[in-house]
């Protein structure tokens, strides 16, 4: 097991405005100067972000299994052993609660760990320690005690993964009081959700969505891209607002695309932060457009959109021309990879919800 010398705690708390607590670069002998915007893609991105906290703070400490020698399945976390020793990014044992455990016990005595479950379907033996106790730990302690985990998922599906590799856990996490709860769709967003989320004193569970990790886009690491908890409207609209995340952000875009051809103009909002929930966002381009589908890979019911339509039913309701419909995943386990297409929510399934929305009431 890999020994860990006691560090203080970090003193006070961190300043404000938000663009604050992004501070600057701590220079490095491991650190190549680089351009502020670069082409990347996410995996690339995250592992950026990973490099810049530890570089910024020597608290921040990255393990879980394969990280290290490996790095990673996905090799987000490549390179980061060699680079900070074994004492700041290591590998443990095949065992999530135990990994969790030790991230509440490291958080405890100062430091700021960025643990990793290898994939979702494995972080279910992790969640009495993230429901019983990392979640509650700032209340218990009546806000004496913060819980500065951010604890990396690769989620959701996609790519054709065997079984346990492609869940939609974030309802779990989100009906769990006490933990933030991101979801980016692009580097640019993976990379600055990240600084963010490992900058927060309270625990996060930050959800990857596989099947973006391979996508490319120009991310600027000098410019602060909005803080957790802030919206993104990706594509503005007339006729119905489309609400998603993670991977479905692109399953969108394509579907406003193909409604174009149509003559019908979708709104797509990207929630980029499932808790806190930039309602706000939301409740402007609903009461726009007047009709709202909310879109997740999960089970339809009990999902993230319940609780969306239930709200936005709530708030936006002398706007709506059209009950707020769901384009989901089915009530059913995830299925092997030959029917995942047909499992997933797509662009036709999006499509359907939009024109019955267009056509009631």
């Amino acid at each position: 097991m890999t020994q860990i010398i006691d560090r203080p705690a970090a003193q006070g708390d961190s300043p404000e405005p938000w663009e604050s607590v992004l501070t600057p670069l701590k220079t490095s002998v491991s650190a190549r100067p680089v351009p502020e915007a670069v082409e990347m893609t996410m995996v690339a991105a995250i592992n950026r972000a990973l490099r810049y906290a530890m570089e910024a703070d020597d608290r921040v400490l990255v393990f879980g299994e394969d990280v290290a020698t490996l790095g990673g399945v996905f090799r987000v976390t490549e390179g980061l052993a060699e680079t900070f020793g074994a004492d700041r990014c290591f590998d443990t044992p095949l065992a999530e609660s135990a990994i969790i455990g030790i991230s509440i016990g490291l958080a405890l005595r100062g430091f700021v760990p960025v643990p990793e479950m290898q994939f979702d379907g494995f972080s279910y033996p992790a969640f009495d320690q993230i429901a019983s106790h990392l979640a509650k730990y700032h209340m218990r302690t009546h806000g004496d005690v913060n819980m500065p985990v951010t604890v990396r998922i690769p989620s959701f599906g996609g790519i054709g993964a065997v079984e346990h590799h492609s869940e939609s856990t974030e309802s779990y996490w989100l009906h769990t009081a006490g933990l933030k709860v991101i979801v980016p769709s692009t580097p640019s967003d993976a990379y600055w959700l990240l600084r963010h989320a490992i900058d927060s004193p309270d625990p996060v569970i930050y959800l990857e969505p596989k099947r973006r990790y391979w996508a490319r886009e120009l991310v600027d690491t000098s410019a602060p891209a909005p803080p957790i908890g802030r919206a993104a409207v990706r594509r503005n609209g007339t006729d119905v607002t489309v609400i998603t995340y993670g991977g479905l952000v692109g399953t969108a875009l394509n579907a406003a695309d193909l409604a174009a051809d149509r003559d019908w103009s979708l709104e797509v909002v990207d929630l980029r932060s499932l808790n806190p929930l930039d309602f706000e966002t939301v409740a402007a381009s609903v009461k726009r457009t007047g009709r709202a589908v909310v879109m997740h890979e999960g089970p339809r019911t009990l999902g993230f959109g319940a609780e969306l339509a239930a709200r936005i039913s709530e708030d936006c309701f002398y706007e709506l021309e059209a009950p707020v419909l769901r384009a989901t995943g089915f009530d059913t386990p995830y299925p092997p990879a030959r029917l995942e297409k047909a499992w997933l929510p797509g662009v036709d399934r999006l499509l359907d919800c939009v024109e019955r929305a267009l056509e009631l009431p």
